[in-house]
């Protein structure tokens, strides 16, 4: 065969390679670490348990006000149990996320980065580990301007050798949101989605064109795959955008999230069927999970896809807690037809991995995998993604109710005419808790 004919012949096999890799679930995106990427992610596989939350509150939203003194907390552990010298930086975003066209000086008060000084070494685990924590605004790095920001975690020897990027916000607050949860209003979706409606109050002395200048994003739980954007005010009225949509700002209620605790590795605790330990570690089985897609609503205390790493005995959860396997079955009674289920939740970063993809026994006719786990409060879902999509559902497996409980949050961000980045000037947060 010619030379430039096999050329050929391999790029078409690359090309077929390559796109069914993107057509089982697989996707190339996903898994691929050697680039950039201006969302949540961890790029190396011995960093684990990547925790991003206000300063002092467990599993609250990486958001805080501009000029407010409060602080964003980041904690992770190192699987290699060394040290490292790690630095970290933040880069502003729009509100797409996309870098704004401004530089460094000007959002970045004192350096432009820093070291990550305050580690420690995990204590009497089997698991070895080096537990970082960052605590941030602080004297070395502090943003001055509102809006998205990415911290971006690297070897301070090579800044393009990043090992996790973290999303979070800092908001002026120059509007008044008034906002409620309610259950849909097309009668389609009435008992299984949930409609945010909202109003933002405005001056014209700040806001010139309303329409154009001001961009929303909606969120539910967690969640960065099916965020709400570009939503346009309904009307004008008075200084106040209305946004009392009947479609376009409704979200799958879904169900509660699944849930185990492991804070004990001793004895049995919520939703643990067998613990094995050995001197390579601990194996934790779950009791067997089943589809909750035709059962009526039942109320769960939840919280919403999170986790928290305490253990139990007044011990230290971020240095003496040890890590396990935990096995995870959903009994099925077939394979699902194009498609492909994932665990889904904070548990995996609230994205598909490979870890949280999970494989078919026959034998057993479920579903299994095992993801690697520090002790903790756990919350989970099944979401499916269907062929050739990388869209999630998390109704097929999980139901769909409108009377869930969820959060949200509304994201107001403003660009005056001329304007070189996006400002966040408005955050409202609700819960679904007591809808109608």
């Amino acid at each position: 065969m010619k030379p430039h004919i096999i050329a050929v012949v391999f790029l078409l096999c690359l090309i077929h390679k390559n796109s069914c890799a993107q057509n089982d679930g697989d996707t190339l995106d996903y898994y691929q670490s050697n680039y950039l990427r201006y969302e949540n992610f961890i790029y190396a596989d011995n960093i684990k348990t990547v925790i991003l939350e206000k300063n002092g509150m467990q599993l609250s939203d990486p958001i805080i006000g501009l000029n407010s003194g409060d602080q964003l907390i980041l904690t992770f552990d190192d699987l290699d149990g060394d040290v490292k010298n790690y630095s970290y930086t933040f880069i502003h975003c729009n509100a797409d996320w996309t870098p704004s066209q401004i530089i460094i000086s000007q959002y970045l008060r004192s350096f432009f980065d820093a070291p990550l000084t305050d580690y420690q070494f995990a204590f009497n685990t089997i698991q070895t580990y080096t537990h970082y924590k960052l605590i941030f605004p602080n004297e070395n790095l502090s943003p001055v301007l509102p809006g998205n920001y990415m911290l971006k975690v690297f070897y301070t020897e090579n800044p393009d050798s990043v090992i996790l990027t973290r999303r979070w916000m800092m908001y002026d607050d120059k509007v008044q949101i008034d906002a409620n949860v309610r259950r849909a209003t097309i009668v389609a979706d009435r008992y299984s989605k949930q409609e945010i409606d909202f109003t933002i109050g405005y001056s014209t002395n700040f806001i010139q064109n309303p329409f154009s200048d001001i961009k929303i994003v909606l969120m539910q739980n967690g969640r960065w795959d099916n965020v709400i954007t570009n939503l346009k005010p309904l009307y004008l009225k008075d200084n106040l955008l209305d946004y009392n949509y009947d479609e376009e700002n409704v979200f799958n209620g879904g169900n509660e999230f699944r849930t185990f605790d492991t804070r004990s590795l001793r004895f049995q605790t919520q939703f643990v069927k067998k613990i094995i330990e050995d001197s390579s570690g601990y194996d934790v089985y779950l009791t067997n999970d089943e589809s909750r897609s035709a059962l009526v609503y039942s109320i769960l205390d939840d919280i919403n896809g999170g986790f928290v790493n305490t253990i139990y005995d007044d011990r230290d959860g971020e240095i003496e807690g040890q890590y396990a396997h935990v096995h995870f079955k959903l009994l099925y009674p077939d394979p699902i037809e194009k498609g492909t289920p994932y665990i889904f939740g904070a548990l995996t970063d609230w994205r598909l991995t490979k870890e949280g993809k999970l494989k078919y026994n026959y034998d057993k006719q479920a579903y299994e995998t095992d993801l690697y786990l520090k002790q903790g409060y756990y919350t989970y879902e099944y979401v499916v993604v269907n062929d050739g999509s990388e869209e999630i559902d998390e109704t097929v497996i999980e139901g769909n109710h409108f009377e869930t409980e969820n959060n949200y949050n509304i994201l107001v961000y403003h660009r005056p005419v001329g304007g070189r980045y996006d400002q966040l000037i408005g955050w409202k947060k609700l819960n679904s808790k007591h809808i109608y």
